[in-house]
């Protein structure tokens, strides 16, 4: 079993970002449902076509139109062990991209932002995911700070942070206000 998040983690990335507790269970409950990792050990992943297909110039859409391709709603498929599989079929094709491809752990975050997450290297950040939680919160730590975020996330201002965090289309899936009824919850 990997290792997870402990109270104590939660409250020293709240005191080292300035926010409270609740506010990072808040993202990471809408991320990730607040689990970090699969039940076979691998960490949770979402691996996006749209994005595939953007970093390879759409090359693999007609070899692998689940793998690459423009967005479209529902092009994700089902959560889990599907996901790992259609990373793999993208890796086989085009490794560095497929990784980048895809967000990961507790806080979903996009292979491509390794560097704005804290890494060196894809690879390292690759590697930190499969690890456990704990290298989940660092990464997320990293970004808010490394993007711009933590205004937002200090703030509590949900549809700022869900348009930096998810993008344009957050309102549409109302990440805002789903993150702000994981923060009620949790501060309570």
């Amino acid at each position: 079993m990997k290792s997870i998040l402990t109270d104590k983690d939660y409250q020293d990335a709240a005191r080292i970002l300035g926010v409270e507790v609740a506010a990072i269970k808040a993202v990471a409950q809408v991320e990730s449902a607040g689990a970090g990792f699969l039940p076979d050990g691998q960490p949770k992943i979402l691996f996006e076509r749209h994005y595939f297909h953007r970093l390879t110039g759409g090359k693999y859409d007609k070899v692998g139109p689940d793998i690459s391709g423009p967005y479209k709603t529902g092009s994700y498929g089902p959560g889990g062990q599907h996901q790992h599989d259609r990373l793999e079929k993208a890796a086989a094709l085009d490794r560095d991209a497929a990784l980048q491809s895809a967000s990961y752990g507790k806080f979903q975050i996009m292979g491509s932002n390794f560097k704005l997450a804290g890494f060196a290297t894809l690879q390292l950040f690759i590697n930190a995911m499969y690890s456990g939680e704990p290298a989940h919160l660092m990464a997320f730590c990293n970004f808010i700070r490394n993007t711009g975020l933590l205004p937002a996330l200090k703030a509590k201002n949900w549809a700022a942070f869900a348009r930096g965090y998810n993008g344009t289309g957050y309102a549409k899936n109302r990440y805002d206000e789903k993150m702000a009824a994981a923060y009620r919850k949790y501060s309570q």
